[in-house]
C-alpha cells in the first residue's frame, strides 16, 4: 500500500517538474517589461527629485557665499535576476494519506548602480560664466514661457534701465536700481497678454539681435506707448532692437540704424548671475543675519533693504527650523531647511524655468567618465 502511494506521487512531482521547466522561461520573458514599467518611473522622479535638491542647495550656497558644486547622474544601470525554488518532502510512514508535500515559489533581485560625473572644467566654467545667448533667451520665450519672466531672469539692462545688475555676483552691500526695468517690463507683458507681441531672432551679418515686434493695432495702445516712454524711445514704434552693441561706432560694420529708441543696447546675464540674482529671495534666518553669515544690503538712508521687492513675484525660498511637509523641493543645509512652498505657482514657475536654462547651458559638456560609480545594493 505504501509502495503505491509513493508511485502515485512520485508521478506527481515529475509532472510538476516538467510544468515549471516549460512554463518558467515564459514568464522570464514577461519580466523584462514588467520590471521595465515598474521601475522607469521611479528612476525618473527620483533623478528628478535630485536634480530639483541641487539646484536649490547650490542657491542657498551662493546666499551665503559658499562654493556651489554640480554632481550629475551620467548613468543608472539595473540589474534583474529572477529565482525559482521547488520543493518537496516526504514521509513513509503508514496509514498517511499525504506523505508528500510540495511547495514552489519565484523571486526577484535588483542590483542597481549609478554613476555621477562632476560638472567642472574649464567648459563647463566658461559655460556657465558666459552671458545667456540671445538665441536662448528668444527660444525660452517662443517656446511658452512669459516676457516678463524671462527678461527678468536673463536680462540685468535694457537701455538705460537696470535690472539689479550688482545682484549677478555676491550679495551687494547697496540697494539696486530696479523699479523702471520692472515696469518697462511689465508693459511688455501686457501687450504679450493681448497676443500684440512677436520676438525674433536674426543674425544680420553675423550679429545677434532680437526684434520685438509690436502689431500694428497695438502699436499706439496704453502698454506700447507706456514702453516706448520708459526707454525714450520715439511712440508709436512697430520694432525695436535689441543687441549687444551700444554705440554707433561699435556697429559701423553693420547695416543696423542707429534710430533713438529704435535699437536698445541689452545686457543678459550669465547662468551664474541668474543663480546669483536668485538666490536674493533666500529667507534667511534671524540668527544667520545678526552672526553676519550674509550679506546685508542697504539703502542710501542706510535701512535694511528688503530683497523681495526685487524678486518676491518671481520666486521665494523659504527657511525652517522644522521640517517642511508641503514642499515641492527641499534641502537641509546649515542646521535649517530652504524649501519653496507647493502652492507658490510663481515661484515653481521660475524654478523650472532655471531648471532648464541650466540644462540648456551644462548639457552639451558634461563629460563621459564618471568620477564615481556606486552598487546602490540589491533588493
Amino acid at each position: 500500500m505504501i509502495y503505491l502511494v509513493f508511485s502515485v506521487n512520485f508521478r506527481m512531482i515529475c509532472f510538476l517538474l516538467t510544468i515549471l521547466l516549460l512554463f518558467g522561461p515564459i514568464g522570464c520573458l514577461n519580466f523584462g517589461p514588467v520590471s521595465l514599467k515598474s521601475e522607469r518611473s521611479k528612476y525618473n522622479m527620483a533623478i528628478q527629485k535630485t536634480n530639483d535638491e541641487q539646484l536649490l542647495l547650490n542657491l542657498v550656497r551662493l546666499k551665503y557665499r559658499d562654493t556651489p558644486f554640480f554632481l550629475e547622474v551620467s548613468n543608472v544601470a539595473s540589474q534583474f535576476r529572477m529565482k525559482n525554488k521547488v520543493s518537496a518532502a516526504a514521509q513513509l510512514e503508514s496509514m498517511v494519506k499525504d506523505i508528500f508535500n510540495l511547495g514552489a515559489s519565484s523571486s526577484f533581485e535588483e542590483s542597481p548602480t549609478v554613476s555621477y560625473t562632476p560638472l567642472q572644467g574649464d567648459k563647463f566654467v566658461k559655460n556657465i560664466m558666459s552671458t545667456l545667448p540671445l538665441k536662448t533667451i528668444t527660444l525660452l520665450f517662443q517656446s511658452g514661457w512669459s516676457v516678463e519672466r524671462v527678461f527678468r531672469v536673463c536680462f540685468q539692462m535694457l537701455g538705460q534701465l537696470e535690472n539689479a545688475p550688482g545682484a549677478s555676483g555676491p550679495t551687494p552691500k547697496l540697494a539696486p536700481q530696479y523699479k523702471e526695468f520692472l515696469q518697462s517690463v511689465k508693459y511688455l507683458q501686457e501687450l504679450d497678454d493681448r497676443d500684440a507681441l512677436r520676438i525674433i531672432y536674426q543674425e544680420p551679418n553675423g550679429q545677434p539681435q532680437m526684434l520685438l515686434q509690436v502689431s500694428d493695432d497695438a502699436k499706439t495702445s496704453k502698454p506700447a506707448l507706456e514702453f516706448a516712454r520708459s526707454i525714450n524711445s520715439i511712440p508709436s514704434l512697430k520694432q525695436y532692437i535689441l543687441t549687444h552693441f551700444p554705440t554707433p561706432d561699435q556697429v559701423q560694420h553693420f547695416p543696423v540704424i542707429m534710430n533713438r529708441g529704435k535699437e536698445l543696447r541689452i545686457v543678459p546675464r550669465s547662468l551664474l548671475g541668474m543663480l546669483f540674482y536668485l538666490s536674493q529671495s533666500i529667507e534667511i534666518p534671524k540668527r544667520d543675519l545678526l552672526k553676519g553669515k550674509v550679506t546685508l544690503t542697504k539703502t542710501a538712508k542706510g535701512e535694511d533693504f528688503d530683497w523681495f521687492e526685487v524678486t518676491g513675484e518671481l520666486l521665494t525660498i523659504r527657511s525652517s527650523d522644522e521640517k517642511p511637509l508641503r514642499a515641492t523641493v527641499r534641502v537641509f543645509y546649515r542646521d535649517t531647511w530652504f524649501y519653496i512652498d507647493d502652492s507658490d505657482l510663481n515661484s515653481k514657475s521660475t524654478f523650472s524655468l532655471l531648471t532648464q536654462i541650466y540644462s540648456l547651458q551644462s548639457g552639451s559638456i558634461k563629460s563621459t567618465e564618471p568620477i564615481l560609480t556606486i552598487g546602490v545594493g540589491s533588493r
